[in-house]
Formats: C-alpha cells, sequence, structure tokens
C-alpha cells in the first residue's frame, strides 16, 4: 500500500523540507499552508497519516482543531503535532485528542522520520486487525437453500441499492448482523464507516453518550456512534433494549437530521443509514409500554423476518458442509468431515441457531480428532442434553403406546418435511413411503404440508 502523508504547516521553509524528507523516504506527499486549506484537504480524501502544525492562521489551536476533524472521519489516522510554541499543557492537550506524537520544533529530521514510519506501522496492524476480524464476519455468506433464505437474499439485493431504514427481526444468532452487512456491502456506502451500537450490552446511563457523543470541559470531544457512522451505516442491534427517554430523542435525530452532543450547542448534521434488529416483537414491546410506535413506524421502513434454524432444517447440511471448509481453512487444517445427515444434528433444537451450529463445528476443529466416529462422539457429547431421541424416549414413557408412536411418527415427519423444504417426493424417498402413503399419513396425524 502506497502510504499518502498530508504535511500541514504556515511556513514554507518547514513544509519544503518535510515533503522531501517524506518524498526520499518513499512516501506520497499532500501540503496545505493554512487551516482552510488543509480542512479542505481533509474533506477531500483523508490522509493516511498527517503531520499538523499546531499554530496557523485561524488561532492558537488550529492543529488541535485539524486533529479532531481527522479523527471524527477515521480514529485510526495517526496524526503527529509539531509545533516551535511547546509547553506541558498543550502536550497533554494534543494527546487527548489522540495525537501519535507531539514533536517540538526545531526537529531532528530523523527522529521525526522514525516516528513517521512508527505511524505508518501503526495504521498498518491496525488495517491488518480489522481486515482479519471483518474477514472471520463479513466474509460469511448467507447460506441456505429454504425459501425464508432466498427470501432474504432478493430482500437485499433489492433494498440495499436504496436508502430505506432496515428493521431485522428474528431469534439471537440466527444471522440479524450478518443480513445487516450483506445491505451495507452491496450499498453505496460500502466504502464507508459500518458502526454497531448493542443496546443490550450498553450500561443504562451510556445510551446518550454512546449515541450522540459528548463535548467535555476541556475543548476534546467524544464521538457517538452516529458520527462516526456518518455517511455511511449504523445497526442498532436489539432495539428493542434502548430506554423510552432515548427512543424520543433517536426519533427527533431520524425526523431533524440532526442533534447535539452531550453538553454541546451546536446542531451536529449527519447523513446515516439507519438499521435495527430485534429478537423480541416490537408490537409487543409497544402493547406494553416498552417501545414507542411512533419510532417504530419510523424504523420499520423494510421489515426482513428470519427464521430461527429449526424452522428450515434444510439448510443445516449446507451450513454443516460451508463451515467446516471455511473453520478448517481459517485453522489450517485438513477439512471436516462431518456427516451433513448425522440425526443428532439434524434433530437438535439449535436454540442458539447458527452462531450455536458454528460454534460446535469450531470445537471440533479445535479438539482435531482423526476419524469421523471421534467427531460423532463429539457432535453426541456437545447436543445429547437437548437431542431429540431423548426428548421423545422421556416423552413417550408417561403416553399409551398407541400415542407414543403417533408422537414419534408426528415428531419424525415434521422435522424430515422441513429437512427436504417441504417437498413431498423427496421425503417419501427418504423415509420408504410412496408419495400418496406419505400424503395419507400427514393429513392423519395433521401435518400440514408447506412449499
Amino acid at each position: 500500500m502506497s502510504i499518502e502523508i498530508l504535511i500541514v504547516d504556515d511556513n514554507l521553509d518547514i513544509r519544503n523540507i518535510l515533503n522531501e524528507l517524506l518524498l526520499d523516504a518513499g512516501y506520497k506527499t499532500r501540503v496545505a499552508a493554512n487551516y482552510n486549506q488543509a480542512l479542505n484537504e481533509i474533506d477531500k480524501k483523508i490522509p493516511d497519516v498527517a503531520i499538523l502544525d499546531v499554530k496557523l492562521d485561524k488561532g492558537d489551536n488550529d492543529g488541535i482543531e485539524l486533529l479532531s476533524h481527522i479523527k471524527s472521519k477515521n480514529k485510526d489516522v495517526p496524526v503527529i503535532i509539531i509545533t516551535g510554541h511547546a509547553n506541558i499543557e498543550m502536550a497533554v492537550n494534543s494527546l487527548k485528542h489522540g495525537a501519535f506524537e507531539f514533536v517540538e520544533k526545531p526537529f531532528d529530521q530523523t527522529r521525526l522520520l522514525n516516528f513517521v514510519r512508527r505511524a505508518v506501522e501503526n495504521l498498518n496492524l491496525k488495517n491488518q486487525n480489522k481486515e482479519y476480524e471483518n474477514k472471520l464476519f463479513s466474509s460469511y455468506d448467507l447460506i441456505g437453500d429454504s425459501k425464508n433464505i432466498s427470501i432474504i437474499r432478493d430482500q437485499i439485493d433489492k433494498i440495499s441499492i436504496t436508502e430505506s431504514r432496515v428493521l431485522i427481526n428474528g431469534a439471537s444468532g440466527s444471522g440479524k448482523e450478518l443480513i445487516a452487512r450483506k445491505i451495507h456491502k452491496k450499498s453505496k456506502r460500502n466504502s464507508k464507516p459500518f458502526i454497531i451500537l448493542n443496546g443490550a450490552l450498553l450500561d443504562l446511563h451510556k445510551y446518550e453518550l454512546e449515541l450522540f457523543g459528548e463535548e467535555k470541559n476541556n475543548g476534546s470531544i467524544s464521538y457517538g456512534a452516529l458520527e462516526k457512522a456518518n455517511q455511511g451505516t449504523l445497526l442498532i442491534d436489539q432495539v428493542s433494549e434502548i430506554p423510552l427517554t432515548i427512543q424520543s430523542k433517536i426519533l427527533r435525530v431520524l425526523i431533524d437530521q440532526k442533534f447535539k452532543r452531550i453538553n454541546g450547542n451546536n446542531d451536529v448534521n449527519v447523513d446515516v443509514r439507519l438499521i435495527c434488529s430485534s429478537s423480541k416483537d416490537l408490537k409487543e414491546e409497544i402493547k406494553i409500554g416498552n417501545f414507542r410506535e411512533d419510532l417504530y413506524h419510523r424504523l420499520n421502513v423494510f421489515e426482513i423476518n428470519i427464521q430461527s434454524l429449526n424452522e428450515r432444517i434444510s439448510d443445516i447440511p449446507l451450513l454443516i458442509k460451508y463451515f467446516s471448509k471455511k473453520i478448517s481453512d481459517n485453522y489450517k487444517i485438513k477439512e471436516l468431515e462431518i456427516d451433513e445427515n448425522d440425526s443428532y444434528i439434524l434433530n437438535h433444537n439449535w436454540q442458539g441457531n447458527v452462531r450455536e451450529l458454528r460454534n460446535l463445528i469450531e470445537r471440533i476443529a479445535i479438539l482435531q480428532p482423526d476419524t469421523k466416529h471421534k467427531i460423532s462422539n463429539i457432535i453426541k457429547e456437545s447436543l445429547k442434553s437437548d437431542n431429540f431421541n431423548e426428548k421423545i424416549n422421556e416423552n413417550s414413557l408417561s403416553v399409551p403406546l398407541k400415542e407414543a408412536r403417533e408422537n414419534f411418527e408426528k415428531e419424525y415427519l415434521t422435522i424430515q418435511l422441513k429437512k427436504f423444504n417441504g417437498n413431498i417426493s423427496k421425503t417419501a424417498n427418504f423415509v420408504g413411503m410412496e408419495r400418496t402413503a406419505l400424503h395419507r399419513k400427514l393429513k392423519i396425524l395433521g401435518i400440514k404440508e408447506f412449499n
């Protein structure tokens, strides 16, 4: 990656010295001679690294203001502050605002160049970590051929090209965040930030701070999720957990497209696409007074509903194959040979949904069993507490044989139908029945056929 460094100093000699020094070291450069030029350069394209003079033509703390402006756009950009008017208070203030280093003039060129190299190393490390984290999640695809997943894929394609707000409903671990990421990735905002605010994990008194940020007494600014996501996408996960007082403020932001930071006097305008997700039924939350109906209608411009994994059993074999390859690649081991039709897996209730299945396969990868038999034992040991067969046996002990048989047949055939996505021919072939006989059996047992 070719690193580009922005040099901001009102002294022509200093600008030229820094420019030649950095060009000779193999970096690209841009220069600005005053505050407005610097602001234009930053807004035109955020630099990889910035070297800022503290005092320019606008005031005594021009460099600090530019530092805050850069950090509001990308907090990971290393900024080196240089000044000929150094004092301890100024140094502390610049570091509080996020400066990477503070350097006094006249500066030693070798020392300054070392600071730049360290800043670049720091930037590369952060980018590598970010890339790795994003790969672990963003590289995951929405896997499945069930009707529900097919509908969601189509919905993502259609709404990604719009700016509509989206509400994603689904059980914990079912894939709500993945859907939100896919929408962002396919949208025109894909090069801008994707920020997540988890409503269930915040301290009761920190919602406002995390959303809107704060202007502190020392002049520094703590940016909230709305500003961090500016021009990008903000996902509010578990939006049902946001307190009513904060809900009203979110509603006001959606109406006005602006807000004030805590202790701030000026409006902050933001351009953010909002996606929300919930594991709770927000209509029920409205009925019991936990969620504002007017906010619900503002958020629910487009609704996506993802089913629990036990409602789309036909997706399980595909997910097993997919995660087996992905996780084996991550651990750099031979691909796991997991039987996609293992009865323990297909009959498990999967309360943790896709996340639980992925965790199971990762557990197998960590243990690295060398035979299919050992893999099967790990699966049984991991899932036995909720195994379908055990529940059937337990329930069967308390009812007459005829009823126990009917209960088993009903549960068994319902699972097989889901496994084959409602396809009667495939289900009949698997269970060893004629199609007409299966139709009759389903009718007798009161099992509703579906497509």
